[in-house]
């Protein structure tokens, strides 16, 4: 058993935080055992780590993310999305054929996760198999949970990117299989992901394969969604038989028939809002990328409010910033802005609403991740605030001026899994 004593913040519900000033937390295991204002009786001659003032918060999660796109971070940001994947992205994405210029760009990416307090990632790769473990070797070695998709495509992209369905196939099931060999319980941190990249670069026959692999394994599924308003187009153009773009995953068993994850839904409609809450599809909402890339303000209050649920993504690199805590920052903004737009009927993401998408709610798709309630993951960060001048601050306040005001410099301490996480190494 072990127990920490700090400021204790975190949001069982959405709507407001949970505060222990000089709380503890008892972990064993990994575990959280329970949170106490003051220690029970049985644990009063336990051992306490003791960070005085300093906060303890959960970890964060970032629901989507393109590991391959980090090199291209905070640049071609004055594009659209269909001219900024042909003339940016696919590019770089061919450049992870070469392995060893992979493992520069995925130990970077990597290190930035953690440096940042983002302990749980659900990536997207590319195509290329043996990039694609690497990239799940590093997140192994640095102790930090993942779900890794290798992409599959086969239509409208460069032909170094275009692959066989049978082939995209097998290397999917070699990566399953490697994986399910080293990892026979179900509490591996780092886990396959089914990737179709979007349905425009996905025919039928690879799509359905796609669904049958997520099916055949139980293994759960990653995409985008309305994103864009030509994408939505292009997509009545290749599928004429389904009623809207969710529709078209759903029918080839790619949205919720395993535990799905569908990024952006900026111009979700009704029907497919409908059709998300009933199959238990979660959102990741991405408000950095929808405004570099120009997409618009996705509808979370609209979202929430059907039932679905909502976690945030970083989107690298459509979206320039890899943390959590400034997409919080974004996804508030975008909220009210939206709010204004629309006559003030959804009202905006307030703070507690922001921290819960970004831990309780997106880490659900790893577990009980994302709390400190009793049989939930120890996922934590340490936060040192003292050179943000908090006072008189309540403890809520410091947390806001930290998410607002603070960097990575702040977070002293990251643990995943109740494992005390150290920096990961920069391959060269």
């Amino acid at each position: 058993m072990t127990i920490y004593k700090a400021n204790i913040l975190f949001t069982k519900q959405n709507d407001y935080f949970e505060v222990i000033p000089n709380g503890f937390v008892a972990v064993r295991d990994g575990i959280v055992q329970g949170v106490y204002s003051e220690l029970p009786a049985d644990l009063r001659y336990a051992e306490v780590i003791d960070y005085g003032d300093r906060l303890l918060i959960p970890a964060m999660n970032d629901l989507h993310v393109h590991a391959s796109q980090y090199h291209n971070q905070g640049i071609a940001m004055d594009m659209e999305l269909l001219p900024w994947l042909e003339n940016y992205t696919f590019p770089e994405e061919i450049k992870y054929a070469d392995t060893n210029y992979a493992k520069r760009m995925y130990s970077r990416f990597v290190h930035d996760l953690w440096r940042f307090g983002t302990m749980r990632t659900v990536a997207f790769a590319t195509i290329h198999e043996e990039s694609t473990r690497l990239l799940m070797q590093l997140f192994e070695k640095a102790g930090m949970g993942a779900f890794v998709g290798k992409v599959d495509m086969n239509r409208n992209c460069p032909a170094e990117l275009t692959e066989d369905t049978n082939e995209a196939m097998r290397a999917n099931e070699a990566i399953i299989d490697s994986y399910r060999q080293a990892n026979r319980s179900h509490s591996a941190l780092v886990n396959p992901i089914v990737t179709p990249r979007f349905i425009p670069s996905c025919t039928p026959d690879m799509l359905r394969a796609c669904g049958d692999l997520a099916r055949k394994y139980q293994l759960p599924i990653q995409s985008h969604l309305s994103e864009n308003k030509n994408e939505i187009k292009w997509v009545q153009e290749l599928e004429p038989e389904s009623k809207f773009y969710g529709d078209a995953y759903y029918r080839y068993s790619l949205f919720g028939q395993t535990p799905t994850i569908m990024a952006h839904c900026v111009y979700s409609s009704p029907e497919e809002i409908e059709l998300m809450s009933r199959q238990k599809v979660l959102v990741a909402h991405c408000p950095t990328s929808n405004l570099n890339v120009s997409s618009g303000m996705a509808p979370v209050r609209t979202l929430l409010n059907a039932g679905v649920r909502v976690g945030l993504g970083s989107d690298i690199s459509a979206g320039h910033d890899l943390s959590i805590f400034r997409v919080m920052v974004y996804a508030i903004q975008v909220s009210k802005m939206h709010y204004r737009q629309h006559q003030e009927s959804c009202p905006f993401l307030t703070l507690s609403e922001a921290f819960y998408l970004a831990t309780k709610s997106a880490g659900s798709f790893f577990g009980k991740v994302g709390s400190f309630e009793q049989g939930y993951e120890f996922d934590a960060l340490l936060i040192d605030d003292s050179n943000l001048n908090h006072g008189d601050y309540s403890l809520p306040q410091r947390l806001e001026r930290f998410v607002y005001l603070g960097d990575d410099r702040n977070i002293q301490l990251r643990f995943c899994r109740g494992k005390q996480i150290a920096e990961p190494e920069i391959i060269q």
